[in-house]
Protein backbone atom coordinates (compact mmCIF):
# COMPACT_ATOMS: atom_id res chain seq x y z
CA UNK A 1 0.00 0.00 0.00
CA UNK A 2 1.31 3.42 -0.94
CA UNK A 3 2.02 5.98 1.71
CA UNK A 4 -0.71 8.62 2.11
CA UNK A 5 1.65 11.58 1.80
CA UNK A 6 -0.99 14.32 1.50
CA UNK A 7 -3.69 12.91 3.80
CA UNK A 8 -2.74 15.03 6.84
CA UNK A 9 -2.54 18.16 4.67
CA UNK A 10 -6.06 17.55 3.32
CA UNK A 11 -7.42 16.80 6.79
CA UNK A 12 -6.23 20.25 7.84
CA UNK A 13 -8.36 21.71 5.02
CA UNK A 14 -11.50 19.64 5.76
CA UNK A 15 -13.38 22.38 7.71
CA UNK A 16 -12.90 24.82 4.82
CA UNK A 17 -13.77 22.20 2.20
CA UNK A 18 -16.90 21.24 4.18
CA UNK A 19 -18.04 24.87 4.23
CA UNK A 20 -17.42 25.34 0.50
CA UNK A 21 -19.12 22.03 -0.30
CA UNK A 22 -22.27 23.23 1.49
CA UNK A 23 -22.13 26.56 -0.36
CA UNK A 24 -21.55 24.76 -3.68
CA UNK A 25 -25.12 23.45 -3.47
CA UNK A 26 -26.29 26.93 -4.54
CA UNK A 27 -23.27 28.26 -6.50
CA UNK A 28 -19.83 27.11 -7.68
CA UNK A 29 -17.10 27.65 -5.11
CA UNK A 30 -13.35 28.16 -5.18
CA UNK A 31 -10.61 29.04 -2.73
CA UNK A 32 -6.83 29.24 -2.74
CA UNK A 33 -4.73 26.49 -1.21
CA UNK A 34 -1.35 27.15 0.38
CA UNK A 35 1.27 25.66 -1.95
CA UNK A 36 3.77 25.36 0.92
CA UNK A 37 1.48 22.89 2.73
CA UNK A 38 1.69 20.51 -0.21
CA UNK A 39 5.35 21.02 -1.03
CA UNK A 40 6.31 20.19 2.56
CA UNK A 41 4.20 17.01 2.40
CA UNK A 42 5.83 15.72 -0.79
CA UNK A 43 7.49 16.91 -3.95
CA UNK A 44 5.45 16.32 -7.10
CA UNK A 45 8.13 17.90 -9.29
CA UNK A 46 7.12 18.46 -12.89
CA UNK A 47 3.91 16.46 -12.57
CA UNK A 48 2.59 19.16 -10.25
CA UNK A 49 -0.46 19.13 -8.04
CA UNK A 50 -3.20 19.71 -10.61
CA UNK A 51 -6.07 17.21 -10.72
CA UNK A 52 -9.78 16.82 -11.16
CA UNK A 53 -12.03 14.36 -9.30
CA UNK A 54 -15.66 13.60 -10.03
CA UNK A 55 -17.59 12.06 -7.14
CA UNK A 56 -21.08 10.72 -7.73
CA UNK A 57 -23.20 9.65 -4.79
CA UNK A 58 -20.09 9.54 -2.59
CA UNK A 59 -18.00 7.38 -4.95
CA UNK A 60 -15.12 8.59 -7.12
CA UNK A 61 -15.86 8.04 -10.81
CA UNK A 62 -12.40 9.29 -11.81
CA UNK A 63 -9.32 7.07 -11.64
CA UNK A 64 -7.16 8.23 -8.73
CA UNK A 65 -4.31 5.76 -9.14
CA UNK A 66 -1.89 8.17 -10.84
CA UNK A 67 -2.62 11.17 -8.62
CA UNK A 68 -1.62 10.78 -4.96
CA UNK A 69 -2.80 14.32 -4.16
CA UNK A 70 -6.30 13.55 -5.51
CA UNK A 71 -6.40 10.09 -3.95
CA UNK A 72 -5.55 11.48 -0.51
CA UNK A 73 -8.18 14.22 -0.86
CA UNK A 74 -10.82 11.60 -1.66
CA UNK A 75 -9.67 9.54 1.34
CA UNK A 76 -9.95 12.60 3.62
CA UNK A 77 -13.43 13.42 2.29
CA UNK A 78 -14.62 9.86 2.93
CA UNK A 79 -13.37 10.02 6.53
CA UNK A 80 -15.61 13.00 7.36
CA UNK A 81 -19.22 12.07 8.22
CA UNK A 82 -20.66 15.54 7.46
CA UNK A 83 -19.01 15.58 4.03
CA UNK A 84 -20.18 12.02 3.30
CA UNK A 85 -23.75 13.17 4.00
CA UNK A 86 -23.38 16.17 1.64
CA UNK A 87 -22.04 13.93 -1.15
CA UNK A 88 -25.09 11.64 -1.14
CA UNK A 89 -27.33 12.08 -4.24
CA UNK A 90 -24.88 14.65 -5.63
CA UNK A 91 -22.38 14.85 -8.45
CA UNK A 92 -19.38 16.87 -7.26
CA UNK A 93 -16.40 17.92 -9.35
CA UNK A 94 -13.37 19.08 -7.40
CA UNK A 95 -10.40 20.44 -9.32
CA UNK A 96 -7.09 22.04 -8.43
CA UNK A 97 -5.29 24.04 -11.12
CA UNK A 98 -1.74 25.29 -11.54
CA UNK A 99 -2.48 28.40 -9.43
CA UNK A 100 -3.54 26.21 -6.47
CA UNK A 101 -7.15 27.30 -6.73
CA UNK A 102 -9.46 24.52 -5.56
CA UNK A 103 -12.85 24.69 -7.27
CA UNK A 104 -16.04 22.80 -6.39
CA UNK A 105 -19.07 22.36 -8.66
CA UNK A 106 -22.03 20.42 -7.31
CA UNK A 107 -25.20 19.20 -8.97
CA UNK A 108 -27.98 16.96 -7.74
CA UNK A 109 -28.24 13.51 -9.29
CA UNK A 110 -31.67 13.00 -10.78
CA UNK A 111 -33.68 10.09 -9.42
CA UNK A 112 -35.06 9.61 -12.93
CA UNK A 113 -32.24 8.04 -14.91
Amino acid sequence: MEERTYLQTWKKYLPVIRLHLKRSLTEDQSFKLNITDFESAGDRGKSGYTFSITIENGKATTSLSGAPVARDLYEALRSDEAIKAILQDKSVKIAVGKTFLLSIKTSTISAYK
